[in-house]
């Protein structure tokens, strides 16, 4: 297990809480698959481009800072929940622009095996002034893009990162 697989269960990784061992029902764990979707937003911003992070605390108390993402809700799809999540976490809406990639990991949360797999894409802002009234977002900043990946907590998020000024080209 990575440590962006611990990070992203909140540092549970595996049922653990730090300092402590884990216990666990005595029969086998249930696996469970789970999808999020959600990105990055982009925005030239007084020309300079920039992009939206959101910061959370994690289960240890640490500020956490990435991309917004969340749960694909019934009927919707990768995109529209992207763009969803963004405008809920952010307070901006967004429009979908291209595929970043996806982020898959496994973590232990009480009897269950959770397999995530979260959806990325490159978004560009529409309108709106930044937020933070999702109860679970504790800040939400522009981050110039050059220091994005200094910022964000998730190396696979890093990685994703690396190709945006790629793809902008691309879209443009």
């Amino acid at each position: 297990m990575t440590r962006r697989d611990e990070a992203a269960s909140g540092g549970e990784a595996r049922g653990r809480t730090p300092g402590r061992r884990a216990s666990r029902p005595a029969g086998p764990l249930r696996r469970v698959e789970e999808v999020s979707a959600g990105g990055l937003v982009v925005h030239d911003r007084e020309g300079q481009l920039a992009g939206v992070l959101i910061a959370k605390h994690d289960r240890r108390g640490r500020l956490v800072w990435s991309l917004p993402k969340g749960h694909v809700e019934e009927g919707e799809t990768l995109e529209q929940t992207a763009a969803r999540e963004v405008y809920e976490e952010t307070g901006v809406t967004a429009e979908v622009i291209d595929r970043l990639g996806e982020v898959d990991y496994w973590f232990v949360l009480g009897d269950r095996k959770i397999h995530k797999t979260v959806h990325h894409f490159l978004l560009r802002w529409v309108a709106g002034e930044l937020s933070d009234r999702d109860v679970e977002v504790v800040e939400v900043a522009w981050v110039p893009l050059s220091e994005i990946p200094d910022r964000l907590a998730y190396p696979d998020e890093r990685r994703l990162i690396e190709q945006v000024r790629q793809l902008l080209a691309k879209s443009a």
